[in-house]
This record gives C-alpha cells, structure tokens and sequence, in this order.
C-alpha cells in the first residue's frame, strides 16, 4: 500500500486561518489553493466529493452514495474492489467453474479545486469458465458466440 492510509480518519479543519488577512477574497487564487490542499481552508469539492458503486452486485459496500475523504479514498477504493473480488472467487470456486482471472484497477484524479491527488474509482475484471453443459444460459451464450465466429477466419489458399 502506498500513501497514506487511515480508514474511517477524516480530518478536521480549523476555522482559524493562520494568514495575515481576514478576508479569504483578498488572497491570491494560488495562496487560497496552497491553504486547502494543505487543509488550512476547507475545500468543498473534497468534502462534498461522494462515491456510489455501480454494479450489479448487491452484497458490496457503497450502493447508497458515500463520502470518502482523499486521504482515505486508496484504500477505501481498494478495499471495496476486493469486495468484487472475493465475489468472483466464491463463484469461481464452485462446481463446474474456474476463475481464470481477476484484475483491479484504480483510477486517480486530481481535485480542480485545491489540487489534492485522489482515487476517484476502481474496476474490478473478473474472468469464470463455466464447463457445466447442463447449464442452458451457457449453451444459448455459445450458440450466439458461435453465430458471431463463424466466417471471420477463412483461408483462401487452396
């Protein structure tokens, strides 16, 4: 794991801003910046910023919307992945099936509003074989592949 991790850690920021003006217009654009990434000024893209799951699968977290904060959002992201992952295990490990695969991605961001990096989604591949020919959704699925197939490599030499 890389960065830093703390679940269920959101910081709190002061109300006092350490800065020589009272009045946050007066700052320079890039001042302002400076302070929200650093968390002097609260910046309300990150603190609004919600993550919604949008699978087909019921059992995972995040199906209502949920705010992560950046510094949490890698492993929370990467936790709620493993979610998928451990799904397709349980399914990979039963009779008839085999989990050839399973690969997570996490997509970064950078916050337009005070700059900070974050993880601002995952996707989680998985790939089943299902040998069980009694199955019939798995032979109407090979049937419709084999139409798709059929006539793409033809060997003109004769």
């Amino acid at each position: 794991m890389i960065g830093d991790i703390g679940l269920g850690g959101y910081n709190s920021y002061p109300t006092n801003l350490s800065v020589r003006s009272n009045n946050i217009e007066d700052l320079d654009p890039n001042k302002i910046k400076s302070l929200k990434r650093t968390g002097q000024i609260e910046c309300e893209s990150c603190k609004n910023r919600t993550y919604v799951d949008g699978s087909n699968e019921s059992d995972v977290s995040f199906k209502a919307p949920g705010h992560i904060s950046p510094e949490s959002s890698r492993a929370v992201v990467a936790s709620h992945e493993q979610e998928h992952v451990s799904n397709a295990v349980e399914k990979g490990s039963k009779p008839n099936a085999q989990l050839l695969s399973a690969k997570v991605s996490l997509q970064t961001s950078v916050c337009p509003e005070c700059g900070t990096s974050y993880v601002s989604g995952g996707t989680t591949t998985t790939q089943i074989k299902y040998t069980n020919e009694d199955n019939h959704y798995q032979k109407d699925k090979k049937t419709q592949d084999e139409s798709l197939i059929k006539g793409m490599n033809i060997d003109y030499a004769t």
